[in-house]
Formats: C-alpha cells, sequence, structure tokens
C-alpha cells in the first residue's frame, strides 16, 4: 500500500509539473483566485503547421497578385470562424521602385469593448525576389515564404482559434501586417548617411507604417504588443532583439523569463542581441508609442543576420518544424491568459 501511495504521488508532481512548465493548468502561485480565472489553453502545433501550408497552397503572397488576395479573403474567413470581429484596413503601398500597390492589414478583434488590451502581430506578405547573398538561384522571383511570414501567421491564428474556444475578458487585437518584406535591400560594404538610412528603413514594414498611423484602437487602451516574425524554423534561436530592449525592455524580460520558466530557454536564449532589426514592431513603438517586442530567429553567427533560409527559395514548408512553432504558440497563449489572470 505504502509503495502504491509513493507512486501515486509521483504521478501527480509529474502532472503538475508538467502543467507548470508548458503555461497550462491553474498553478496557483500569482494567480487571481477569481471567476475570471481562465485555464492557459494548450497549443496545437498539428493546426498552426497546417495554417502554413494553405497559405503555401496560395503561393507567394506579393502584394497585388492574384496568391496574395486569395489568402487575405481566406484569413479573413478563418478569423470570423473563431469568433473574431475583422476589420479589413485597406491602403495604397508605395514600394522603392514607385510601384504603387492595393495592400491591406487584416484585423481580428476578441472583446473589441475591452480597454485593457493586447496586440498579437506578424505580416503576412512575401519577399518579392529571392535576394539573399547566400543564394544566386532564381533571384527575380517571388520566395514562398513559409517561415518569413507563413509561420506567424499560422501560429497567431492557432491563437485566434483557442482565443475563440476558450473566451477571457481582456481584449486581443491580432493584427496581420500587409506590404513588410518590400523593401530596399543594401548591398554590404554600402555606405549611407544617417538621411539615406533613415529613408531606406521606410521602405520596409509599410502596412505596420500605416497602421500605426491609423490606429483602430484606443492607444491607452494597449498594454503593451508582441510581433512575431520566422517563429517556426527547426532550432529557432531567439535572442532580445535590439528594438524590443530599447522600447520595452520590461516586456521582453518578463516574457523571455516564462518562456525559460516554461522549458523554452532553448529557444529563448538570454542573450541581448546588439543591433536592431527593422520589422514591424520598430515603427508601432516609433510612430504609435505602442511598447512591442520583436520574437525573431536570429542565429548566433551567419553572414545575414538571420537563417540561411531568409529570403532563397528553400524557404519553403521544409523549414518549417512543429516543435518551434509549439514553443512560441504555447508562450504566446502563456501570456495573454496569464494578463487576463493577473498572473504577469
Amino acid at each position: 500500500m505504502k509503495s502504491y501511495q509513493l507512486y501515486f504521488f509521483f504521478i501527480i508532481s509529474v502532472i503538475m509539473a508538467s502543467c507548470k512548465n508548458d503555461g497550462t493548468g491553474t498553478s496557483t502561485e500569482g494567480t487571481n483566485t477569481t471567476s475570471q480565472n481562465v485555464p492557459v489553453p494548450r497549443f496545437d502545433r498539428d493546426s498552426a503547421f497546417a495554417f502554413i501550408e494553405k497559405q503555401l497552397s496560395f503561393g507567394p503572397r506579393v502584394p497585388g497578385s492574384e496568391g496574395h488576395q486569395q489568402c487575405k479573403d481566406w484569413m479573413v474567413k478563418k478569423l470570423k470562424e473563431f469568433g473574431a470581429n475583422v476589420i479589413e484596413q485597406d491602403f495604397e503601398a508605395t514600394f522603392y521602385t514607385g510601384k504603387k500597390v492595393a495592400s491591406t492589414n487584416v484585423i481580428g478583434q476578441f472583446n473589441p469593448q475591452s480597454n485593457q488590451r493586447i496586440v498579437l502581430a506578424a505580416h503576412w506578405d512575401t519577399r518579392h525576389i529571392a535576394d539573399s547573398p547566400l543564394s544566386t538561384a532564381r533571384q527575380d522571383e517571388p520566395v514562398m515564404g513559409a517561415d518569413d511570414g507563413g509561420s506567424g501567421v499560422g501560429v497567431l491564428l492557432e491563437v485566434a482559434r483557442a482565443l475563440g474556444q476558450n473566451p477571457i475578458d481582456i481584449g486581443v487585437d491580432i493584427v496581420f501586417f500587409d506590404a513588410e518584406d518590400h523593401g530596399k535591400d543594401i548591398e554590404d560594404g554600402v555606405q549611407l548617411t544617417t538621411e539615406e538610412a533613415r529613408a531606406n528603413q521606410k521602405t520596409w514594414a509599410i502596412g505596420a507604417q500605416y497602421w500605426s498611423n491609423n490606429l483602430h484602437i484606443a492607444k491607452n487602451s494597449v498594454k503593451y504588443g508582441i510581433l512575431l516574425d520566422m517563429v517556426g524554423a527547426e532550432g529557432a534561436r531567439f535572442p532580445k532583439e535590439g528594438y524590443s530592449l530599447r522600447f520595452a525592455r520590461p516586456i521582453v524580460n518578463k516574457v523571455w523569463k516564462l518562456a525559460q520558466n516554461m522549458g523554452y530557454g532553448n529557444y529563448f536564449v538570454n542573450q541581448e542581441d546588439q543591433g536592431g532589426v527593422t520589422d514591424d514592431h520598430f515603427f508601432v513603438n516609433t510612430i504609435a508609442g505602442i511598447p512591442m517586442i520583436d520574437i525573431i530567429h536570429k542565429p548566433a553567427s551567419t553572414p545575414t543576420g538571420f537563417g540561411s533560409h531568409w529570403h532563397t527559395h528553400n524557404d519553403d514548408i521544409h523549414i518549417i518544424d512543429k516543435r518551434t512553432l509549439r514553443a512560441v504558440g504555447q508562450l504566446v497563449l502563456a501570456v495573454v491568459y496569464r494578463e487576463n489572470n493577473g498572473q504577469m
């Protein structure tokens, strides 16, 4: 009888530890014990993977293309299916080439009436050329963007599905930025003046710039934002990105601490990245004045600063690892539900 009891308590302790590590369950540490305390749902990595596959079925999602339009219609449909109030924020993007293209930020709102909100974001367009210096193959052709664009959208659509099935009180805005990846890349060794660098910076993340100047919500209702970019590759490494630290260091630190407590320290490394990435969050921070952090894959050593598949035709479904999707998605769900429960 005694050995059976020891075995029973061992099994119970393992289950409780597992719940604590993945952010699910109802651990009482730092909890709000009101009736609004909602357990963190489990992130379905297979579903997120399927959402990425679906995006790739449309082909490259370059603004102005048929695949781009089809993907937009599909995202709108899925967000509505999950119970979100959907806003299609149309705008005209002017690219560095001078070409003007109709573009759309797709926004899914949960609890639009709440004055306590978190913004979750990713870009949904894909690069129009394969201009990485690491590959010379078909450089004038658009890339599929399984990781660079597709992974963030896939994770957030699964987060939206979980929110629809497990309602909470705080507001969540899922924003899919358009026209992020059509900026002008600068060749290695080219020196720019400060003004030239600023002008070039503005060729990127056009959808985020438009959204930041035309907020669909009250700025003071947003606690903070989390941007996902390239969050699906095998063995991804997410250091503390430079601009995130500059504008939202306390948020970075608490999110990375939670990730490490959940057992995801092999992905969310406790290392500060020295350089900032010109990504959607930069303009959300500098134009909208909303603190937003960037979860972005940056290997420890690489010629481009990003994964070897970045802006190449290798960025296809084979790059995606379901374990990475699970780590990022479960963390995002844990942050949102813990904020709702007063645990952050």
